[in-house]
């Protein structure tokens, strides 16, 4: 073989791996637009759930919102059914002093009347502060004076001006109160 039959087998071998390169690079390429189709389509997915999830979240935003202020304007609804009651108890009471003069059972009505309002108050989480004969609590107790007595021991309570409060257990109002202040050996004089 001559020079001329080794330039044509080479140009053969050229044009050959061209041709396969060429065939290659559209593959190649076809599976790149492939590739790019289906992460466009996820990328697509993606901001519709993305979309979705945000619409959601702002619904939920507004749906607290509305609930919160409902539990706010609605949320005494419970304490205030089961005082309608009383109110009703006191018209009754009002009535029949005004057509009675029998005190003691005017009196006996107001008791019973209070006991109904402590029960209402206590089933919704209110108690009653005991003072009078405890120590002095400065978290619970607020003094309104002291007292000086033989009698009493140092830091006690003695009396109570205004009755206090607890919520489930959280201060509501402090009981006023007056406290013992021991007198001295040279005040007893």
């Amino acid at each position: 073989m001559g020079t001329s039959g080794m330039n044509e087998d080479l140009q053969d071998g050229i044009k050959k791996a061209d041709s396969t390169m060429e065939d290659k690079t559209k593959a190649s390429e076809e599976d790149l637009i492939v590739k790019l189709q289906e992460m466009e389509k996820k990328a697509a997915e993606n901001y519709d759930k993305y979309v979705r999830a945000a619409a959601e979240m702002d619904n939920y935003k507004k749906r607290a919102v509305r609930e919160k202020a409902e539990a706010i304007k609605y949320g005494n609804e419970n304490l205030l059914r089961d005082i309608l009651p009383l109110v009703d108890n006191m018209d009754r009471a009002m009535e029949h002093a005004c057509n009675s003069d029998d005190f003691d059972a005017f009196r006996e009505g107001m008791k019973m009347l209070k006991q109904q309002l402590l029960s209402c108050l206590q089933k919704h989480g209110v108690e009653q502060i005991e003072a009078v004969g405890k120590d002095f609590d400065p978290h619970v107790h607020e003094a309104m004076l002291q007292v000086e007595s033989k009698e009493h021991e140092e830091s006690k309570v003695v009396g109570e001006f205004e009755r206090g409060y607890l919520l489930n257990g959280r201060l509501l109002r402090p009981s006023k109160v007056s406290v013992c202040r021991r007198l001295k050996k040279d005040d007893q004089k």
